[in-house]
């Protein structure tokens, strides 16, 4: 029975000392081991054989990246407005022995230097530039805690600024503002599509003006040009009536002419023109109340030979 006992404990402190000796650490992790308490490796991925009761393994980190929540604080902007404003910041341990002998603790740590520094950009602007600038803030707070946690082994990958909170009084003056700037755009652009209405309406009115003044202009021109050409047509016209009357004259003259030298020519010459001669009288005393009446007029055989012999000068000088 005792025989028994003590194989199973040794059997235990077989076990016991396996379990001292063999150390497995996992994929993106590292164990720090420490040697009579001080400081000898830092134990990767895989299998790793420690001297009992010597070795020990003092930290556990783990390589991935760590999410940790920035407890919301109050913060003070430059134009004297308090917010409130929470994070997350995204860290890595990249350094195991300064993660375990820099710092205390190195998350508590980093939370703790990222609400200081935030607190610190914060109050370098105004209220409405913690909305418009998160990105330049997040930069900010991301440089100056990663510079001073290069001594713990850690990096800060990001920071980003979940929320931002206002008093009620600063919400509701930002809401009036919001509503009259809007209101303000809303006046404004009507205003503008009045403007451009009306500039649209003047810029119509004047095109019609010219149009219709280009129109009055060439009717005239054309109305001028008609003239012009009735005119020239009118004229053309009559030179040319005066021309035939002047051939048709001429025609008769020489018809006349040749009728005078035929046999009895004279006589009938005479004879017409004596008909003519008094038919002419006969009509001035019937149209006209005042009669004037030459003084040869007994004489009306005379005046006709004095027209025949105009006749035959005439007819002398012909060809």
């Amino acid at each position: 029975m005792q025989g028994l006992i003590i194989s199973a404990l040794i059997a235990l402190g077989v076990i016991v000392l396996l379990g001292m000796t063999i150390r497995i650490v996992p994929q993106r992790s590292v164990f720090v081991v420490e040697r009579l308490g001080k400081y000898r490796t830092s134990l990767e991925a895989g299998l790793h054989i420690l001297m009992p009761f010597i070795d020990k393994v003092t930290y556990k980190h783990s390589l991935k990246e760590i999410v940790r929540d920035v407890p919301r604080q109050s913060c003070i902007t430059k134009d004297n407005i308090e917010v409130s404003i929470d994070g997350v910041m995204y860290l890595q341990v990249v350094d195991p022995k300064s993660a375990s002998y820099g710092v205390d603790d190195y998350v508590m740590a980093a939370q703790q230097l990222a609400q200081t520094t935030l607190r610190s950009v914060i109050g370098k602007i105004d209220l409405d530039k913690t909305f418009e600038e998160r990105s330049e803030i997040n930069m900010e707070v991301v440089q100056a805690v990663d510079e001073a946690a290069q001594p713990w082994g850690v990096k800060v990958l990001r920071y980003e600024v979940a929320d931002i909170n206002l008093p009620a009084s600063i919400k509701d003056a930002m809401e009036k503002q919001v509503r009259a700037e809007r209101e303000r755009r809303a006046v404004v652009a009507e205003s503008e599509g009045d403007r451009q209405a009306a500039i649209n309406r003047s810029e119509g009115d004047r095109q019609a003006a010219i149009n219709r003044s280009e129109g009055e202009k060439q009717e005239m021109i054309n109305i001028s040009e008609g003239e012009k050409m009735k005119q020239i047509n009118e004229a053309e016209g009559r030179a040319r009536q005066i021309e035939l009357i002047a051939q048709a004259t001429a025609t008769g003259l020489r018809e006349v002419a040749t009728a005078v030298k035929e046999d009895g020519g004279e006589e009938a010459v005479s004879l017409r023109i004596a008909e003519q001669y008094v038919s002419a009288f006969e009509k001035l005393a019937k149209e006209s109340t005042t009669l004037l009446l030459p003084s040869n007029l007994s004489d009306v055989g005379g005046t006709v030979a004095g027209l025949q012999k105009v006749l035959k000068t005439i007819d002398r000088t012909q060809p």
